[in-house]
């Protein structure tokens, strides 16, 4: 099934924009390991969310024993819940090829983030993967997006530029953006200048983005498309024994405040 459709498919069945960062932080957790925690968030939230978005770095940081915890948590997921490596990865095409086959072949994620700073060759080989999704970084929601993304070239922002190269290369209509909800603005430019696309949207909760204006400029007409991604907010909404039902609750009230502003947006 490709991408799209199956982030589709899910949002309609759970009613939800919701997604959730599996960014495990051993010193927020409470006195359980990875793999349990990871498991406990997806028994307790698989019927809220649009999909899940595991950060490599977290599992890279525990070594070869955090590798093997990413492959163990991607296949827990529910086979209908996509699964989005945020990877950020973007290099010269060889490598980019190898990359694309590690995220999608040997980890099995449905869809990947990707740096285009390199230019198309460093991401053609993760699009040439029809049926899975490519999330070009686009307006992040770091502080120091502004140094470069905000650059004019020929009196164009770069992240607008970067969102018209995105529009062309989407031939497959496989690809997405990363647009941070921390730039409400440059988050509406960019829903008008790619209205169809998905946008992934990080930034709400510990960074302090609206979620009302992510919800607003984020979806697309039909009020869909909008892959809103929270992490520490729901993962670690307890340090307790009681962990993974404070996370459903944050999540289930999340969920419930995306569906009040998309309602209110038609």
């Amino acid at each position: 099934m490709r991408f799209t459709d199956k982030l589709l498919n899910i949002s309609r069945k759970n009613n939800t924009l919701l997604c959730i960062g599996l960014d495990p932080d051993p010193e927020l957790m409470p006195g359980v390991d990875v793999l349990e925690f990871n498991k406990a968030i997806i028994e307790a939230t698989s019927d809220l969310v649009c999909a899940y978005k595991p950060n490599l770095a977290f599992y890279e940081a525990l070594g070869s024993e955090g590798l093997a915890i990413l492959e163990k948590t991607v296949r827990y997921v529910p086979g209908d819940i996509p699964v989005i490596a945020d990877a950020k990865r973007g290099d010269i095409g060889n490598t980019a090829r190898a990359y694309a086959r590690a995220l999608f072949s040997i980890f099995g994620f449905d869809a990947a983030t990707v740096n285009p700073y390199l230019g198309f060759d460093s991401i053609e080989p993760f699009i040439n993967n029809q049926d899975k999704g490519v999330f070009i970084l686009c307006r992040t929601s770091n502080p120091g997006a502004t140094d470069f993304q905000n650059l004019c070239t020929n009196g164009v922002p770069l992240y607008e530029v970067v969102a018209q190269k995105a529009r062309e290369w989407n031939i497959y209509g496989n690809i997405g953006l990363v647009v941070g909800a921390t730039y409400p603005e440059e988050l509406k430019r960019v829903r008008s200048i790619c209205p169809e696309m998905p946008l992934l949207i990080p930034g709400i909760g510990a960074q302090g983005g609206d979620l009302a204006a992510a919800v607003r400029y984020g979806a697309d007409a039909g009020g869909q498309k909008a892959i809103i991604s929270v992490s520490r907010q729901i993962l670690y909404a307890s340090q307790d024994k009681d962990f993974a039902r404070a996370a459903r609750n944050t999540a289930r009230e999340i969920r419930t405040q995306i569906n009040d502003y998309r309602n209110n947006a038609r």
